[in-house]
């Protein structure tokens, strides 16, 4: 009964936010809100990912994740729009989406033996109005042989994400020692952050 009354309480202080758009076709992303009780449907649109140079990891990911909030600017009223950006981060590098298993092996190759970032960037669209924020998490790999990048590789997962990896899938239950920072972020939405700042708008 009380298991009852706790999850009831939960729904109800969901229920308190307006209508919720998630502009993203991530999976991950998806799953997370619905594991946080949140009512939301999917709304896509296609977005240029470009950026101007000059700009720092946490800059990219913020310029991105508000070039998609914009795209939604002119169409919703009472909702609020979620939009998000993530990026893996080595040495000042950005390792984005592989674009062929070679590719894959060489990102994942890099990241063998060596800590990384991982930043997310949210923005919020509500009322014509525009709040961000980020998260960073450091991620450590231990040293993994080419024999396990190759097995990882003909999973096909790698090839969807920025970074090559999913840190909830093989590669990240073997061969991730530690994080400092958010699980959430690293897979793809900073929940904790995501829901008080969520709060903060009703």
């Amino acid at each position: 009964m009380a298991a009852f009354l706790i999850f009831g309480e939960i729904q109800n202080m969901n229920n308190q936010f307006p209508p919720i758009i998630l502009a993203s076709k991530s999976p991950r992303r998806q799953e997370l809100l619905k594991l946080m009780g949140i009512d939301f449907r999917v709304v896509l649109k296609e977005v240029d990912e470009s950026f101007p140079d000059g700009l720092e990891p946490h800059e990219i990911a913020l310029y991105i994740s508000e070039k998609k909030a914009k795209a939604f600017d002119e169409m919703v009223i009472d909702e609020i729009v979620i939009t998000a950006d993530t990026i893996v981060v080595i040495d000042g590098k950005i390792l984005g989406k592989p674009e062929s298993e070679e590719n894959a092996f060489e990102i994942l190759t890099t990241l063998s033996g060596n800590m990384h970032q991982v930043i997310t960037a949210v923005s919020l669209l509500k009322n014509g109005q525009i709040h961000s924020f980020y998260e960073i998490s450091e991620v450590f790999f231990k040293p993994i042989t080419e024999e396990q990048i190759r097995y990882y590789i003909k999973t096909g997962n790698p090839m969807d994400k920025a970074g090559a990896y999913g840190i909830q899938e093989w590669i990240g239950l073997v061969a991730i020692e530690k994080i400092n920072g958010s699980y959430t972020n690293v897979v793809g939405l900073p929940t904790h952050r995501l829901y008080q700042e969520l709060c903060s708008l009703i």
